[in-house]
Parts: structure tokens; sequence; C-alpha cells
């Protein structure tokens, strides 16, 4: 029996359940609308099939890198980076290691220190080189790992060696001190491809510049994704999951920092995830298809972090 209230009244009427029985698919799919319209977040396969949240955590814990792609200013993304790395932490046992574009090996020390408990977070927070929406985005990530006591690992390269590849190109890295290139970056010289789509694509936006400046652009790109990718390929653990920060067009399309990892570290278990805005996001955009084993689509009018 089921009970549905007169709304000119306070009374409420009785009736079978099988008379409700031909409308019942009506009504199941006006709840669904209504539950998908202001929907903050929707999750699709490669293929464009939709999925759940579950399904794309326990997929994770299947592999040994995860690559979390977000759109930095996105606070759908950064959310569920934390919510996915809590839950994995848990389905893992605790055998997690955490990473992130944004840290420069050159403040890996001081992230040690920290998580520690050596330094405080005051020194920390002046020592390090944080971004700015640090404190609302990348800030919770840090303080779960000190909390759980896991390493967090500052993969990118430091910035003004990426600022050096712009200006003179990559062979003037091997004019560092070796100190300097054994500490921050990955082996010299650093294999590249600019045939890549990826790279390809950051030459074409470039338009007019052209020649070296844009050429110099994407080797700049290329320091980072090596390093990153030298970085991740040091730190992996046997029976752990390291889980990755990086804006999504470092690892969308399998490329970027995976092209590097694969060369510094054949054959690792890798899973992507990406992160879209659309202005509809109850079917994925073509051109978004295969970006990653999991794509985000959020809509693109959601209120952002900076």
């Amino acid at each position: 029996m089921i009970y549905i209230g007169d709304i000119n009244s306070n009374r409420m009427t009785k009736y079978p359940f099988r008379h409700l029985l031909p409308v019942l698919p009506l009504l199941l799919s006006v709840h669904f609308l209504c539950g998908q319209e202001h929907a903050a977040y929707l999750i699709f396969n490669h293929k464009g099939e939709k999925v759940d949240y579950e399904q794309m955590k326990k997929k994770s814990a299947e592999y040994e890198v995860v690559f979390f792609g977000e759109l930095h200013n996105n606070p759908i993304a950064h959310w569920l980076q934390l919510k996915l790395t809590s839950d994995l932490y848990e389905l893992k046992d605790g055998k997690l290691i955490l990473g992130a574009e944004m840290f420069e090996t050159d403040d890996q020390l001081v992230i040690d220190e920290y998580l520690s408990g050596k330094i405080n977070l005051k020194n920390f927070e002046e020592e390090v080189k944080l971004w700015d929406n640090y404190k609302t985005d990348y800030k919770p990530l840090v303080e779960f790992a000190k909390s759980k006591k896991l390493s967090f690992k500052a993969t990118n390269v430091p910035r003004r060696y990426a600022n050096l590849v712009f200006r003179t190109g990559l062979e003037s890295l091997s004019e560092l001190s070796e100190s300097a290139k054994a500490q921050f970056l990955p082996p010299l010289p650093i294999p590249i491809d600019l045939a890549l789509p990826t790279y390809k694509k950051m030459i074409t936006m470039m338009g007019n510049h052209g020649g070296n400046t844009s050429e110099n652009m994407v080797k700049a790109q290329a320091i980072k994704d090596a390093t990153m990718g030298y970085s991740i390929s040091n730190a992996v653990k046997p029976n752990h999951l390291f889980i990755h920060f990086n804006g999504a067009y470092h690892s969308d399309e399998k490329e970027g920092i995976l092209w590097y990892v694969n060369k510094y570290k054949p054959n690792l278990k890798i899973l992507t995830i990406s992160t879209v805005e659309q202005d509809k996001i109850d079917v994925l955009d073509a051109e978004n298809f295969n970006k990653a084993d999991f794509i985000l689509v959020i809509p693109e009018k959601m209120t952002k972090t900076y």
C-alpha cells in the first residue's frame, strides 16, 4: 500500500501499489531528472559511458599510479581529490604515496621536515613556493598526508629551470652545477618527442609566435613533464598506490608525464582521471572521449576558487 498526500488538504489517501504500476516509470524518470538538473558533476569512462564514483574509486585501487588531472581553479575537482585520497587510504590500508605538480623538487626537504614535525606550519608556508590557491585547494591534501604520516612528493621542476629552458632551450640545462642536476632534474639530456599530439597542439595554440618561441615553450613543458615523470618513477613502491595531482593537460591522452614515466619505469599499471567543464554535463562531449580512463565532467558555470 502507498500513501499519497492531497495537496488541498492534510489527508493521506491509500492506493494499492498495483494501481501505480502504469505511472511508476514516469515518476522515477521525473525523480532522476530533478536529481540531475543541478548535479555538481558526473563521471564518464573513456567511451563516454556514465559511471559512478564508487566504480572509479574501486578501479583506482587496482593500479600502481593514479593521475588525477585537475582544472586548477575548479572546487569540485579539489573536493574529489581529497575524497578519493581519503577513500583510497582506507582501501589500501594506508599504503599510499601522494605527489603533486604544485610542489617543486627543491621544496622536498622543507616538505619532509614539516610532515615529520621538525618544523612548524609558519616556517613551512614561508619557505615553500606555495601557489596562491594553496590554502583552499592543496593544503587539505598536505594536512591529510601529515595526519596519516604519508609521504608527499614534490615532483615538478624548479620554475627557474623551466624559465631557463623557455628562454634558451634544453641545452642550457647542461651548464647547471652537478649538484643542481643531481638533486632537482631528471638525467640529461631528456628525451623529447615534439610530434606528440599534446605538444603539437601547444605549438598550434601559439599561433603567430611560431619559431623558437613556440618550440621552447613546448620544451619548457617537456622538462616539467620529464621531471614529474622521473620523480614519480623513483617514488613508487611495491604494494603501494601513488596518487599524483596535476593540471589535466599534463596527463590527458596518456601523454605528457605518462610518456616520461613509461620511459623511466616501463610497465607500471597507470590509471588516469581528467577534469573537463561542459555547458551541459549529462552527455560527454565528443572532444572529451578518450582523454582519460575516467573523465570528471563539471558545469562550466561552477564557481571557481580564483
